[in-house]
């Protein structure tokens, strides 16, 4: 009875003191607003209470008349402040009544003191994520005004750095706030006395350098008292520092190396950011602070491969990162920049390219509640992506091939991408494909992954597959059973064009050397009206891969007579397009290869001999500026001429009719060794006339 009862008389209670709040007699309403703003105070039920017994509109009334007096609006705006401090809920419903565009518009007042409790409201509401921090840049003279409130007192330098941090969101934002002066004041702020003055400007400063070059450039070039703003986060890197000044001072350090402002060999960067983040992510510390010191380090780490050698040998890093994996249960923040920028997708490992090519993702993200472990493996993942040295490191970890399978089967879409990023690291030592992948079954919870994922976890769940696509990896069978070709075409539609890359990059990979019916599999799923669309695709790697699957297709003799007594007009109606099209060098070569591979069949080589046009582009690619482009020209040439293979005589003497024999006798005399060659080659298939 007492819980049903209790709200009543609570209503009961106040109702005189509510009563009053709407008193013409200023002196009764501003008694009312003091004795209302004491009752709510830390208590979240009492400020539920008073928001639905309808007072906010009063307060907001009070707070914007022109009638009020300024200890009105003072208590008033306190008092808005203190409920703003209750549940979600409460700040929902703060946020309806449209609390921010008053306390904006009363930030004009010239009363210093409501002016102060106006900022430290609006800092208040601005902490949810539904505030509409955008209006702060409505008024182009708004973040003006605040920087001239700044000097007012210490109150107002927190508030106005903690909005301005809310309110930089975006690259338009960023670009915004330097534009207006933002940079020379925090970098004033960097050196004021007080430690809560300086947390908020950090984060500040953060918030404008992330992924921003142009702000990083001019945050790396300003000074204040004759010191950098570089030189000045070293100093606040120091040892004897607050812990979390160490690492606010990295990571803004951290994200201008990332946007090009300082270079990965700069001493505050090896020296000093490295270290410092490594230091902060030993166990001695707090668990919010190890967290983001991983994740940090992980994107400071993730595209520079000498940093990621010196991390690895940094004061037992690796071990240090195994313990987030041990005690997942170690929860805390990460971050306080709420800037989310896509991931861009990581490169797949490429049968022809070099394994060891940087993944390139971002690991930061909002504000949330995460374990050690995703933070783990993120710079598990960042740490391995190039080095197999390093790798071997990681993987000794005990039991972290358990972690990650658990971990891509987690029901948190941040520890399943983290798991998913360590496991794509992992993925380009051909040791592991062939080892403790194998033995761990991986692809099974991967292609789960796969099915119905968001689009950055599927970026880079995508990318993993490519490599366990890999002729030399054992799961390349059992992939394929699980309904991987299906999955994969569907990717090459996709609108996001990394999406597309890994679609058509896996393919490739799996057509290589390949059965003949894996490759009729793809071919007809495919379909060629949508090779056609890959092969106009804007983005030039999705070309290059749709030709490198064409390649790997038209591979071997009797394969490529099949598929080309099945699909041969519409693959030569591509690779013309593609050397009549507008494109570069190499983009021209991969279709000459194709052509060249066509004229390795036995039957398939009419489709070229038939083609005066194809034959003419072949001579005239002889003759080319670019060398590839010369010898793979050649290679079709001494393919389509090989003496050895029925009807050689025939084809010589047309090739010899169309000047190709006396085009071959002009090429020997060059200085190219490997045109040399393949000319050499060539001529040899000719027989004597």
């Amino acid at each position: 009875m007492i819980s049903v009862l209790e709200p009543i008389m609570e209503v009961e209670s106040s109702r005189s003191y509510i009563d009053e709040l709407y008193s013409s007699d200023q002196r009764k309403c501003l008694d009312a607003i003091v004795r209302l703003k004491n009752s709510v105070i830390g208590s979240d039920r009492q400020k539920g209470s008073v928001i639905e017994q309808g007072v906010v509109p009063r307060l907001l009334q009070i707070l914007g008349d022109n009638i009020s007096s300024y200890p009105m609006k003072v208590e008033a705006t306190i008092t808005l402040g203190s409920l703003a401090k209750g549940t979600e809920e409460h700040i929902e419903a703060l946020l309806d009544m449209r609390i921010v565009p008053l306390l904006i518009s009363t930030l004009k007042s010239e009363d210093p003191r409501l002016l102060e409790v106006c900022l430290c409201c609006l800092r208040t509401v601005f902490q949810s994520s539904s505030a509409p921090v955008d209006l702060i840049y409505e008024d182009p003279n708004l973040v003006t005004h605040l920087l001239n409130l700044l000097s007012h007192s210490v109150s107002n330098q927190v508030c106005i750095t903690t909005i301005l941090t809310a309110a930089c969101k975006t690259c338009e934002n960023q670009n915004f706030l330097c534009e207006h002066g933002v940079v020379p004041a925090l970098a004033a702020l960097l050196c004021s006395p007080h430690y809560k003055v300086q947390m908020p400007s950090l984060s500040c400063l953060a918030n404008m350098c992330f992924q921003n070059s142009k702000v990083s450039t001019v945050v790396s070039t300003t000074s204040y008292g004759g010191k950098s703003v570089p030189d000045l986060l070293v100093t606040l890197m120091a040892r004897d520092k607050p812990s979390e000044m160490q690492m606010g001072s990295a990571r803004c350090l951290t994200y201008m190396h990332r946007a090009g402002a300082i270079g990965s060999e700069d001493t505050k960067i090896l020296y000093k950011t490295l270290p410092c983040l490594v230091r902060l992510c030993k166990k001695d510390r707090p668990p919010s602070e190890r967290v983001l010191a991983a994740e940090t380090l992980a994107y400071l780490t993730e595209v520079d491969t000498e940093l990621q050698r010196l991390a690895s040998i940094s004061n037992h890093l690796v071990p240090t990162l195994a313990e987030f994996l041990r005690h997942p249960g170690a929860r805390g923040l990460n971050g306080t920049s709420s800037i989310v920028v896509p991931p861009p997708p990581a490169a797949p490992l490429d049968p022809t390219s070099d394994p060891l090519a940087a993944n390139n993702y971002s690991l930061l993200s909002s504000p949330t509640l995460i374990s050690g472990s995703p933070a783990g493996l993120a710079a598990f993942a960042s740490l391995g992506a190039n080095d197999e040295d390093i790798r071997k490191k990681i993987i000794e970890t005990d039991n972290l091939m358990e972690h990650i399978v658990a971990g891509l089967q987690d029901s948190s879409p941040k520890v399943r991408l983290a798991a998913v990023r360590c496991l794509h690291s992992l993925s380009r030592s051909v040791q592991q494909l062939r080892t403790t992948f194998q033995d761990h079954s991986v692809w099974r919870p991967l292609m789960q992954l796969l099915q119905g994922a968001g689009e950055d976890v599927l970026s880079v769940a995508s990318s993993t597959l490519c490599n366990l696509l890999l002729e030399f990896s054992p799961s390349k069978e059992p992939i394929l059973e699980s309904g991987a070709v299906d999955l994969l075409c569907q990717l090459t539609k996709r609108k996001d064009p990394a999406l597309r890359l890994n679609g058509i990059w896996a393919l490739m990979n799996m057509a290589f050397q390949a059965e003949q019916k894996i490759k009729s599999q793809i071919l007809n799923t495919l379909g060629t009206e949508q090779i056609f669309r890959l092969l106009s695709d804007s983005e030039v790697n999705v070309l290059m891969k749709t030709l490198g699957l064409l390649r790997n297709l038209l591979s071997t003799k009797p394969h490529i007579d099949h598929i080309m007594g099945l699909h041969g007009n519409q693959i030569m109606q591509a690779v013309i397009l593609i050397l009549e099209g507008n494109h570069g060098a190499e983009v021209k070569e991969q279709a000459l290869c194709i052509l060249a591979n066509i004229a390795d069949g036995d039957c398939a080589k009419e489709f070229i001999m038939s083609n005066e046009d194809v034959l003419k582009k072949l001579t005239n690619y002889m003759l080319h500026s670019n060398v590839k482009l010369q010898i793979a020209a050649i290679f079709c040439i001494s393919n389509l001429a090989w003496k050895e293979e029925g009807g050689a005589l025939e084809r010589q003497a047309r090739l010899r009719d169309m000047g190709v024999h006396k085009l071959l006798q002009q090429l020997i005399a060059t200085s190219d060794t490997m045109l040399f060659d393949k000319v050499k080659t060539a001529l040899t298939q000719f027989s004597e006339s």
